[in-house]
């Protein structure tokens, strides 16, 4: 079967191409990375490419999405999405949990109840995932972050310990293995204790074989155990191990390391092959050939499909890659494939969707009622209210300032244009705005904080600040902004509480400058659900400040 293809269509089903989850181009917001409809459609249905990454869009538009994309395309299509959170996390309107490390903090308190709890994470992500026709997880992460400044990893990991981690990520991918779904380990060797963000440039790992052998890999062993389908490589440089050549473009890493020590016998897959750290330095193409070389089997988000396919057929024309080891990619990539659903009906011919045509599902097969139902969003706020952390004098008294002054909701965030899950409806604001406070939104953007401390402007302020590890910021604690208004509240007076959607570590950065009466509440989730709990305790609406 696999020596009826020709060179060029086995090479493309070792491609994965990043689109935009929206219906029309118009929509498109990376126009850098998702290519148009028409550009789109010549992947999938002339080179034929073996997958897509999706971002964007809502969950009903992305059943849309995905029954077109395998009508056009040449091979059945692995459709893949980074669902660390949950299907909602990307698609707007399907269950969105907390990150990882929130199930990690209710570990701490009860082991039994927060592996329940990833095992049920698991189940709702690949029951909802494919419910609207992906069927590749690019999840779990199994790195452990036991550096607090991390940028990229930070809390989508499961934990600090490679104990933990080991024994969530395990527990997520067996409640998603209930399903016909791949999973994703990653970010093989282990992401964690960085403090550069890859998306920029390259971070190295100076650790000795001991301490990889020792922190790293454990947790990664452990998912290989609990039948994990692919693993993905990290962009980092690790000098115990390669001193020349990043993980992701390591033949003694993936092959050396993964295959042969480990004995893993699954996909392996690139990260994105945009990321500064590696198309910086080896350029969009060559970077694609050194990870088919290295051995990796599906090369993730080239920059240019088309061109990172002929520059492989071409390495094999040349000799630098063998036919054979291309053939064993595409092999593992088929018979992932039909794990999720794409029988082959003859054995000259690429693996079909069930039922013997090119799409997976059939429009009238679409369950939206399979999406966030009440069960699975039970289960996420149960996550979310496990994890808080809060203190001071709780719940807050809300006593109505002189004429003179206003009650102030100040939220800080990253990026005010980039902050999705804020709007004049979700709680974060419309919840303080019926106890009379009025918003003032700011990030670091924001020119800076006048230093008026005159009496007549002091505003009793409650200070709410979104602040976690994410791509492409190359920080994962404080912002300016949120320093310097913390200070100044302190310093005024007007300081009435702080609430914290995200980091752990940004709490821990204030807890000691906070006075004990003053409230605080954090939680890990950002999302509306999360604003919910957080505004909850805060004013004692439910009564779970004093539980």
């Amino acid at each position: 079967m696999i020596d009826n293809l020709s060179l060029p269509e086995l090479v493309a089903q070792m491609f994965v191409v990043r689109a935009s989850g929206c219906l029309f181009d118009h929509q498109i917001r990376y126009p850098e990375w998702e290519p148009t409809a028409s550009k789109l459609r010549y992947y999938l249905e002339k080179l034929g490419v073996g997958g897509v990454i999706l971002v964007g869009g809502s969950a009903a538009e992305l059943a849309v999405r995905s029954h077109q994309l395998q009508s056009w395309a040449k091979f059945p299509l692995l459709l893949a999405a980074d669902i660390e959170e949950g299907v909602g996390q990307r698609f707007a309107g399907a269950t969105w949990f907390g990150p990882p490390m929130a199930i990690a903090e209710v570990a701490r308190h009860d082991a039994g109840k927060a592996d329940r709890y990833a095992e049920q994470m698991g189940a709702v992500t690949a029951i909802e995932a494919r419910a609207i026709g992906l069927n590749w997880i690019l999840a779990p992460v199994v790195d452990v972050n036991n550096n607090p400044d991390n940028p990229v990893i930070n809390v989508r990991a499961f934990g600090e310990t490679p104990e933990i981690v080991g024994k969530l990520a395990a527990a997520f991918i067996r409640g998603a293995g209930e399903h016909p779904v791949l999973t994703t380990a990653k970010h093989f060797p282990g992401h964690g204790d960085t403090a550069v963000d890859s998306h920029l440039e390259l971070p190295v790992l100076p650790h000795s074989p001991a301490r990889l052998a020792q922190v790293e890999l454990p947790s990664f062993v452990e998912a290989m155990a609990a039948g994990v389908d692919a693993v993905m490589s990290a962009h980092l440089l690790i000098p115990a191990w390669d001193a020349d050549f990043p993980a992701t473009l390591s033949r003694k890493i993936l092959i050396g390391k993964l295959r042969e020590e480990l004995g893993f016998e699954g996909l392996i897959v690139t990260d994105a092959l945009v990321m500064g750290a590696i198309a910086n330095k080896y350029g969009a193409n060559e970077a694609a050939v050194l990870a088919a070389e290295a051995g990796a089997d599906v090369l993730l988000m080239p920059l240019d499909p088309e061109g990172a396919i002929l520059a492989v057929c071409e390495a094999v024309t040349q000799g630098r890659l063998s036919i054979s080891q291309i053939k064993e990619s595409v092999k593992r990539i088929w018979k992932a494939k039909i794990k999720v659903g794409m029988l082959i009906s003859d054995p000259l011919q690429p693996p079909l969707a069930k039922g013997g045509s090119k799409n997976l599902q059939s429009m009238e097969s679409i369950d939206l009622s399979l999406l966030a139902n009440p069960q699975a969003r039970a289960t996420a706020a149960d996550i979310l209210r496990d994890s808080l952390k809060f203190g001071g004098n709780l719940p807050l008294q809300v006593a109505q300032p002189p004429e003179n002054q206003l009650l102030r909701n100040l939220i800080v965030v990253d990026d005010v244009l980039g902050c999705e899950f804020l709007g004049n409806h979700t709680p974060a604001i419309a919840l303080p705005e019926q106890f009379g406070y009025e918003l003032q939104l700011i990030d670091d953007r924001t020119v800076a904080i006048a230093e008026n401390t005159s009496a007549e402007y002091f505003s009793p302020t409650l200070l709410q600040i979104f602040i976690r590890g994410n791509c492409f910021r190359g920080s994962a604690g404080l912002t300016q902004a949120a320093q310097d208004w913390f200070k100044k509240l302190l310093k005024t007076g007007e300081l009435q509480a702080v609430l914290i959607y995200g980091s752990p570590y940004v709490l821990e950065q204030f807890l000691p400058h906070l006075p004990p009466s003053i409230p605080y509440v954090f939680c890990f989730g950002q999302m509306p659900a999360a604003q919910s709990l957080v505004l909850e305790v805060l004013f004692g609406i439910d009564g779970t400040a004093n539980a």
